[in-house]
């Protein structure tokens, strides 16, 4: 008998260049593709992520929805989000505009699917000068959010909060 097997629809949300693409890749692929080609529509991809034992070591199957920044709160209003277990919404370390509707992004889909993890993740973060401000700090007032902070160049952080909104989902469904 083979263990059965857990998926869940993870969606990835925020501005045009903020590097949703990136960080959906290095999970996959472990790697970073420098040539930028913008996302039309959105690109699924599947992830098997090992949970840890704080999960019993099961294993969850991310399908990953790597939604256009163009879609904004639009994106709300289409089919793309039907189904959606938990959201990752990135913002760039680096334009501070980014962060500007991270917020209202994270609040309406609280407001559509109450009770499912979201994520705010400050990408990018390689980019940052030694000793810079911390920009998860203009963050830090946002309500339920959990921010982390990620590279998808560097790799550093990724599958931490793959897995880490992973578990939440695994817990909430378990």
């Amino acid at each position: 008998m083979s263990p059965k097997r857990h998926s869940a629809k993870l969606m990835l949300l925020g501005d045009i260049g903020v590097g949703k693409t990136s960080l959906a890749k290095r999970l996959v692929f472990d790697r970073f593709d420098g040539d930028y080609k913008t996302t039309i529509g959105v690109d699924v991809l599947t992830y098997d992520i090992a949970l840890g034992a704080a999960c019993n070591n099961e294993t969850l199957r991310l399908v990953l929805w790597d939604t256009d920044g163009d879609f904004g709160q639009a994106i709300f209003s289409s089919m793309y989000v039907v189904g959606a277990a938990g959201a990752i919404v990135v913002a760039d370390a680096t334009r501070p505009s980014s962060f500007e509707r991270i917020g209202s992004i994270l609040r309406i889909f609280q407001e559509r699917f109450p009770g499912r993890p979201a994520k705010a993740i400050v990408n990018k973060i390689d980019l940052l000068a030694p000793g810079s401000a911390d920009p998860a700090l203009a963050l830090s007032d946002l309500p339920g959010a959990d921010i982390m902070r990620a590279s998808a160049l560097t790799g550093e952080g990724v599958v931490e909060l793959f897995r880490s909104i992973a578990q939440t989902i695994w817990r909430r469904s378990s």
